[in-house]
């Protein structure tokens, strides 16, 4: 007979006392430690505020929500995670501090009751972190007996497999003083001072200095607090779903609680019903390894995975377009999607989390084409339409060329939303994109199909005459890196867009001789230069450090020659600023003037409404 869920107050000390046999335990599922420096600070005011009022009511922490497994013997934490392993990184500096002042504190009888209650102190809270008896547990500290307790038994087991330090806090409550701690701990490669710590001992290290600047007799009353003056309502349940269930509810850890958490515990949840758990395990840590690598490059987070495979799914599904062909571009949240209105992915974990996993290295891989890189410059919904396309392909097949017509297409329309009033959700976009996802996602409908309706789109619903107006009026950015790939694609000039990359502005738009650059360039006012200097013409790409060496130099130094221990366009890989390079180079003193600047934004305005246009 299934149990009820079983609610109880409990006092920390209480909560985090347990039987022999019995260990906390943090899922598969469940994110990495996360609270840091400042949700430590917050608890640490919290508690002293607390203790300072001299209130005689309890402080209360919230609600800690257990699966309980094993008969009894895991307590799986489902919320309460960060709060759980914080509170014993702060007893452990406790006890340490505690130790400490027991060996300082004077044995006459001034000094006998406070010494009575450190070390009741210690034994409460050893017998919490070590589940040690109180008659094993000396009076005062006992290296070697206490570096045989600390080693007796363990509290907690992590299973996360989003967590990279897993042992990181049984190092810290296996020590007997903070220097042994701080010796054994992780250090993290190429961080430096506090950095390359985690954050368990980065927290660890905070309560300890805290609690060092107390007195002892603070320290005695802020302990005693901590474990039998502070509370949590410690809810148990014996269904993972259930507890999965009040977790979406009840979750008050202090930090907001992404959909990724709640779907990934599902797809565990489905796993461990058909006796599949560790193989979903490994196949979730390597989509979150991949995912981490596309997060450095500011692809792909976790969230928007599974916002571009539910698109996918709902594409698939013929979700979004009705019988009558109505398209229904109102889109429901991932949780929601996920757990309730199409519990199907989530009832075959293995499956959907290979499919995550083949979207993800796709976009690994195509985060080094530059069509694509040109394409991200412009709104983010792109990627949700691109990633439909790319479910046609297996990773092995994809390629730069066979991306290429997709990509453009996509760069056109959303270059024509980044030249408009129309916003994203008009019909003008969403709603054809929304359309267009269900051959994008067809491999039996060729891109040719698909190009032609772009073509047609773009056609029907936008004027050559207006856009072309609108390309000329143009201050933004993200034409700029369009513009230059056009470029590179008219002259057949190599072209790769580089991680650390600028706009530059050719004419500069501040500086010291800001003045009698205006007058070269023929500028009579202040009014015509801010209508002049962030014009298409005036902009091209260059690599960040040779933007930072030149800074707003004349243009004649930019292109005619190196600045002494310093560089120019002409050391640049961007095929404009080589064209400027080649074409004013050896001029004597050349200008850049209003009237290039003119030339240059219709020959750039000309170029990117051809390619909009297909023209």
């Amino acid at each position: 007979m299934a149990k009820n869920i079983e609610p109880k107050l409990k006092k920390i000390g209480d909560y985090l006392k347990l039987d022999e046999d019995t260990v906390f335990t943090i899922p598969e599922y469940q994110r990495a430690y996360s609270w840091g420096i400042e949700n430590c600070d917050k608890l640490w005011q919290d508690i002293n505020d607390f203790v300072e009022s001299e209130s005689k009511d309890r402080y209360f922490f919230g609600t800690i929500i257990i699966n309980c497994q094993d008969n009894d013997t895991k307590y799986g934490l489902i919320d309460g995670q960060q709060r759980t392993t914080t509170f014993l990184l702060l007893l452990k500096a406790l006890l340490i501090r505690t130790n400490i002042a027991i060996e300082r504190t004077s044995n006459d009888d001034d000094s006998a009751s406070l010494r009575r209650g450190l070390q009741e102190r210690r034994r409460r809270i050893m017998g919490i972190l070590y589940k040690a008896e109180t008659e094993d547990i000396s009076d005062t500290p006992n290296s070697e007996k206490d570096a045989e307790i600390c080693h007796r038994a363990i509290i907690l087991q992590n299973f996360s497999i989003n967590e990279q330090y897993k042992t990181e806090l049984e190092t810290i409550l296996q020590v007997t003083d903070y220097e042994s701690a701080e010796a054994r701990v992780t250090k993290i490669k190429y961080k430096q001072k506090d950095n390359r710590y985690t954050n368990f001992f980065r927290n660890f290290k905070f309560f300890y200095n805290k609690i060092s600047e107390l007195s002892d007799s603070q320290l005695n009353n802020i302990a005693k607090a901590i474990t039998d003056n502070c509370e949590v309502i410690e809810i148990k349940s014996w269904q993972v779903e259930q507890a999965i269930t009040m977790f979406n509810s009840l979750n008050s850890d202090g930090l907001p609680l992404y959909d990724s958490d709640i779907i990934s515990a599902k797809l565990y949840a489905a796993a461990e019903r058909i006796g599949r758990e560790k193989e979903f395990a490994d196949s979730w840590r390597q989509l979150g390894d991949i995912i981490n690598e596309l997060e450095i490059i500011g692809i792909a987070d976790i969230n928007s995975i599974l916002m571009q495979y539910m698109y996918y799914i709902r594409t698939v599904n013929h979700e979004t377009i009705s019988d009558t062909g109505a398209i229904n571009v109102t889109t429901p949240g991932l949780r929601r999607y996920f757990t309730e209105i199409n519990k199907v992915p989530v009832s075959d974990p293995i499956k959907m989390c290979a499919d995550m996993i083949k979207l993800s290295k796709i976009w690994k891989q195509v985060s080094d084409y530059t069509q694509v890189k040109v394409l991200l410059k412009f709104n983010e919904n792109s990627k949700l339409f691109l990633a439909s396309y790319f479910y046609r392909f297996n990773e092995e097949d994809i390629s730069a060329e066979n991306v290429e017509p997709i990509v453009n297409c996509l760069i056109r329309l959303f270059s024509l939303l980044e030249l408009g009033d129309a916003g994203y959700s008009s019909k003008y976009f969403k709603t054809f994109l929304f359309k267009e996802e269900t051959k994008l996602s067809d491999k039996t409908i060729s891109e040719d199909e698909i190009e032609a309706d772009f073509c047609e789109h773009i056609s029907a619903n936008w004027d050559s005459n207006v856009i072309d107006a609108a390309l000329h009026d143009y201050d933004g950015n993200a034409l700029v890196y369009l513009n230059e790939y056009l470029f590179s694609k008219e002259t057949k000039a190599d072209f790769t867009l580089g991680a650390k990359c600028d706009i530059e502005h050719i004419m500069p738009h501040s500086g010291n001789n800001l003045q009698e650059i205006r007058a070269d360039a023929e500028i009579e006012n202040e009014a015509e230069f801010a209508g002049l200097v962030n014009k298409l013409g005036n902009k091209i790409l260059l690599e960040e450090k040779i933007n930072r060496a030149i800074g707003n130099e004349w243009f004649r130094t930019k292109v005619s020659t190196k600045l002494e221990n310093k560089t120019g366009y002409i050391d640049s890989k961007y095929p404009l600023a080589r064209a400027l390079v080649s074409q004013y180079q050896d001029k004597n003193k050349p200008y850049w003037k209003k009237s290039d600047i003119a030339a240059a934004t219709d020959r750039a305005s000309e170029r990117i409404l051809r390619f909009i246009f297909g023209l």
